[in-house]
């Protein structure tokens, strides 16, 4: 695993899978760790999207209650700027899809990170490296 240097002054956008460890004690304690290293000290933004997807996994992988779910839901609008899919969005993921053969969710993730203006996109699914349209810089903090 590499060794994630959180860079002061930039923005993260952060995928479902990096907060999914961050929540559910994995076997791979190192994933954990840098997990909730990245949630606790990086600047994050997060879009409804992530928020869905976090919800979705965490109700199937773990049975969490409708209570935890609500609390969840209210603690990441307090803390977090969250921002909503928008048809600018959607757009924005199929010119992705088309030039950078990424999935569709994976697209839909990355012109949400470029709509939020972070400078990093922190996933376990893309290219560690791979930077888009020269503003936003793919990071895989596990390889």
């Amino acid at each position: 695993m590499n060794d994630f240097n959180i860079q002061p002054d930039s923005t993260y956008f952060v995928d479902t899978n990096i907060w999914l460890y961050s929540f559910i004690q994995s076997q791979n304690k190192e994933k954990t760790e840098i997990a909730r290293t990245i949630i606790k000290e990086c600047e994050i933004v997060i879009s409804t999207q992530i928020i869905n997807e976090m919800c979705v996994n965490l109700i199937k992988k773990v049975d969490f209650s409708e209570g935890k779910i609500q609390n969840l839901i209210e603690s990441l609008y307090k803390k977090y700027t969250v921002f909503e899919l928008s048809q600018d969005i959607l757009l924005k993921a199929s010119k992705i899809r088309a030039n950078q053969s990424f999935s569709f969710w994976d697209s839909v993730v990355a012109a949400s990170a470029l709509d939020c203006d972070a400078d990093y996109l922190i996933s376990e699914d893309m290219q560690d490296g791979f930077n888009l349209e020269n503003k936003l810089t793919i990071i895989n903090p596990f390889t």
